[in-house]
């Protein structure tokens, strides 16, 4: 009668044993893990539109400074945006060896290549390893033409002339203690914080370009998580809430960068805002395409102020410690 029993369970616990193994393979953090957490965190955008010092520009970029280590996240729109602003904010990035890119446009990743040719001059390490998502390089083409324009295909045989490296993210990844990458971020709720008329090319069809690769860089911290984005094509909402199933359900700290709000209705603004007050958001630092008029009304929606919900600018700091740090133009 045992035996007849065992035999029965051993299926069983076969079943059990490989769920538990899929938990502790499954994307994001292993069940049960504990967490590293970043102590230091110091975020200096280094390309948006509005700069009391610097050049502005429609494009986005910033230097990430955590626990002592570097990473470039995006490149800015013109080549050499970033290289000069950075020169006149007296910020180094030659050894900075890690560069993201958010997604595919160009407004993102047009520095690249400038910045490595020039920065590898003083260092051969400088920007040699480019993090980017699943989908980057995929075929994309503008309304009816037959045209190719993804940029990136062509970035990526410059790139790798140079001796860079890109490293393709599936799913999220950490890069250092604390900090995650999130790959492609899934669409849980209907945002669609892109601009409509491009398609990109999934086996022989050619689909809707809903930028597939969009991805963010998320910091774990003990007052909460924070969020660094590009444009959030994939929605900024879709990207906490992501972030938050696959790391904790923490508050969110900060949200920094480009959340492609500027064109955003009254109701999707006010959506947005509930969301950002159910994730407790006790910061918001809206660069590039986020829109003014929308950093303004999340602000009001939020209870947040002029120091806790602020239009980002060339030079703005995020400092883990200080808050938000910007110049008179955004005040």
């Amino acid at each position: 009668m045992k035996l007849a029993r065992l035999l029965f369970l051993l299926p069983l616990l076969g079943l059990f044993g490989a769920a538990a193994t899929l938990a502790q393979t499954s994307s994001g953090a292993p069940a049960g893990k504990t967490l590293a957490e970043v102590r230091n965190l110091k975020v200096t955008i280094l390309s948006t539109m509005l700069a009391d010092d610097g050049i502005g520009e429609w494009g986005f970029a910033a230097l990430v400074e955590a626990d002592g280590h570097k990473i470039l996240y995006d490149t800015g729109a013109r080549p050499n945006t970033v290289l000069e602003n950075s020169r006149e904010l007296k910020i180094d990035l030659s050894d900075v060896q890690e560069v993201i890119l958010s997604h595919f446009h160009a407004d993102h990743t047009s520095g690249l290549m400038t910045l490595r040719r020039e920065l590898s001059r003083s260092n051969p390490a400088a920007l040699s390893r480019a993090h980017v998502a699943q989908g980057i390089f995929l075929s994309r083409r503008q309304g009816s033409s037959e045209k190719e324009i993804n940029a990136m295909i062509a970035v990526k045989k410059e790139y790798e002339a140079t001796g860079g490296k890109f490293i393709v993210h599936e799913r999220p990844d950490e890069l250092l203690p604390g900090v995650w990458l999130t790959g492609p971020v899934p669409r849980t709720y209907p945002e669609k914080n892109w601009t409509p008329g491009s398609k990109v090319q999934k086996g022989d069809s050619w689909v809707e370009d809903n930028l597939p690769e969009d991805q963010a860089l998320i910091f774990n911290t003990a007052s909460g998580l924070v969020m660094l984005s590009g444009c959030a094509h994939a929605g900024i909402i879709n990207t906490l809430h992501y972030a938050r199933e696959f790391l904790r359900p923490a508050p969110v700290q900060a949200a920094i960068g480009g959340f492609h709000l500027f064109a955003a209705t009254d109701e999707q603004l006010d959506w947005t805002a509930e969301k950002l007050r159910e994730f407790q958001t006790a910061q918001i630092l809206g660069a590039h395409c986020t829109g003014i008029e929308s950093v303004y009304r999340l602000r009001q929606r939020l209870g947040l102020n002029r120091k806790t919900c602020v239009v980002g600018t060339v030079g703005a700091i995020y400092d883990l410690k200080d808050g938000i740090q910007t110049g008179p133009i955004a005040r």
